[in-house]
């Protein structure tokens, strides 16, 4: 189970890095599914596709962003300068640095990882 919710999780990261490359049909499953949560089923009703359709076009655009990822390497880059700024704010927070200098560094680096 946790698999499956962790794939999910990263097929949305992926779809939100790179979203704007996959084809309409694509893009408009990947955000059903992914953005609007619904199920395969309601997404083939909503678009008058049949399920299998619909699963295809979804797993054939995770592979496209697997594959963009794999060249481009984005999500990961993300994800290390996410934990690089949750050290940086432990370091902060263990530095003893005043308290409004604290806040405003913390701020920055917030604003860097976004």
């Amino acid at each position: 189970m946790k698999d499956d919710i962790e794939r999910v999780e990263y097929a949305s990261m992926l779809y939100d890095f790179y979203g704007a490359l996959l084809n309409e049909a694509q893009s408009e499953v990947m955000a059903l599914y992914h953005e609007d949560n619904l199920s395969l089923s309601e997404i083939a009703e909503e678009l008058g596709q049949t399920r299998q359709a619909v699963h295809y076009t979804l797993r054939k655009a995770e592979k496209a962003l697997e594959s963009y990822e794999e060249k481009l390497k984005l999500v990961a880059s993300y994800k290390e300068n996410q934990k690089l700024a949750e050290k940086a704010c432990k370091i902060i927070d263990s530095a003893g640095i005043v308290e409004p200098y604290a806040d405003k560094i913390k701020r920055i680096i917030e604003k860097i990882t976004e």
